[in-house]
């Protein structure tokens, strides 16, 4: 199925891949079929867009990325509103909030996004944990995680010596390049 996007164009999207809320989202109730966009960046981050309205897509991220100990403890009732036996079968993401300043991004850690995995049924749910944020500032864990992400670098072609890049190269690179000015003699 073709999904037309304000931020992404159009996307292909497989039937599996449509997730559904019965209930949409908190303030966004009337919207209740959705889909995971992955940008292809490096800043791990996710995009939960909207079927319903090609305009509304929520950044989101797997909590477990900047804060490890992160768990989600559900109700039994909330477990069968999803048709789980344990939270091990769902996805947990939350959403994110990014203003102007990327250094101020928070995530609604209080009430994460559940996917059924199998079903891909999903509720938000409120958590009963009072100590959970609805912003937690989480833009210097983050930035930690991806800093110090390891990957396997050996299949990469390395040069013995470095080289300088030219700044027409810079340039074409979309890198933000600094003119610099010769002293007057």
């Amino acid at each position: 199925m073709k999904i037309n996007t304000t931020r992404f164009g159009e996307l292909e999207v497989e039937k599996k891949d449509i997730i559904t809320f019965k209930e949409g989202l908190l303030g966004f109730e009337h919207l209740k079929r959705f889909f995971i966009v992955d940008p292809g960046d490096q800043t791990l981050i996710l995009w939960f867009q909207s079927i319903d309205d090609e305009k509304t897509a929520f950044p989101i991220i797997e909590p477990k990325i900047f804060q490890p100990d992160y768990s989600v403890r559900l109700l039994p009732a909330e477990l069968q509103s999803l048709s789980l036996d344990t939270v091990t079968e769902a996805s947990v993401y939350t959403i994110l909030t990014i203003p102007k300043a990327v250094t101020e991004m928070s995530a609604n850690l209080k009430a994460p996004i559940i996917i059924n995995n199998s079903s891909k049924e999903a509720r938000q749910i409120v958590l009963q944990d009072s100590k959970l944020e609805v912003r937690y500032s989480m833009y210097a864990e983050l930035k930690t995680y991806i800093v110090n992400y390891s990957s396997d670098d050996s299949n990469r072609t390395t040069t013995s010596k470095p080289q300088a890049v030219e700044l027409n190269e810079a340039k074409n690179a979309n890198a933000p390049v600094k003119e610099l000015k010769r002293p007057e003699a």
